[in-house]
């Protein structure tokens, strides 16, 4: 893993380019066998590009959280987050460094 913390494994792969990370639910029973899905990211290169992702997901009608930076899963991020259909989440994001903050936490309101 590229980076790891309790509870929290990142891997990232250059060519092709991927990214996994992985999260403990101490919730979890011990024996469960079926694990949710947290949510789906695309991570791009500049703020620029979450802007466009983010305007592009309005004019189609997709319903967005608006672009913040935040500091979660252990990096600061300039984010916006959209749902779909089968109500699973998408993360669209730039990560600006590293951080020791796992819960989301917004630090300004942005672009």
């Amino acid at each position: 893993p590229a980076k790891t913390r309790p509870g929290y494994a990142n891997y990232e792969i250059a060519n092709p380019p991927l990214k996994l990370v992985l999260f403990e639910d101490p919730t979890a029973p011990r024996d469960a066998t079926f694990h949710h899905l947290n949510h789906l990211g695309v991570e791009v290169t500049s703020s620029d590009e979450v802007v466009a992702a983010e305007q592009r997901c309005a004019s189609n009608g997709i319903s967005t959280t608006g672009i913040d930076d935040t500091e979660c899963c252990f990096a600061a991020k300039t984010e916006t987050w959209v749902t779909s259909p089968d109500d699973a989440r998408w993360e669209w994001y730039v990560k600006n460094g590293d951080t020791e903050t796992f819960d989301n936490v917004t630090t300004t309101s942005c672009c």
